[in-house]
């Protein structure tokens, strides 16, 4: 895989088709990430943790690719997300709300895995749509 199509495996099997065997298919061992959920996590397992802490509370969440750029081992993705607010986000309880709202993710490519992921999300309209009830 290039380093698009990497980025794109991340988004659309792991995250939209929640099939974790992409863990391994696509991430580094040590790698890194830095949500802007204000959550980092080191390592695989780290990362597994976190991604089944956000599902479980948006289990529909979906990653939409808006814009894509790739330059030498950095890809840069501007992002929307949207699902359903049905289990427990850090402080906020269930509303049921459909929540969306847009990011950009900055990933740092080596050796054909993903070694970094930075996340800047628009957490201002995230957290007022969760913290809402309809």
């Amino acid at each position: 895989m290039n380093n698009k199509e990497l980025v794109k495996a991340y988004y659309e099997e792991l995250w939209n088709n929640q099939d974790k065997s992409y863990i391994d298919k696509i991430l580094a061992d040590d790698i890194a990430f830095h949500g802007s959920l204000d959550v980092n996590t080191n390592g695989k397992k780290e990362f597994e943790e976190y991604m089944d802490m956000i599902l479980s509370a948006i289990p529909n969440l979906y990653h939409g690719i808006e814009l894509m750029v790739a330059e030498g081992n950095t890809v840069v993705v501007r992002a929307i997300y949207n699902g359903t607010h049905s289990g427990k986000l850090f402080n906020y309880e269930p509303t049921n709300n459909r929540i969306q709202y847009n990011g950009a993710s900055f990933f740092t490519i080596k050796d054909s895995k993903i070694k970094s992921i930075w996340v800047l999300g628009d957490l201002n309209s995230l957290y007022q749509q969760v913290s809402e009830k309809e």
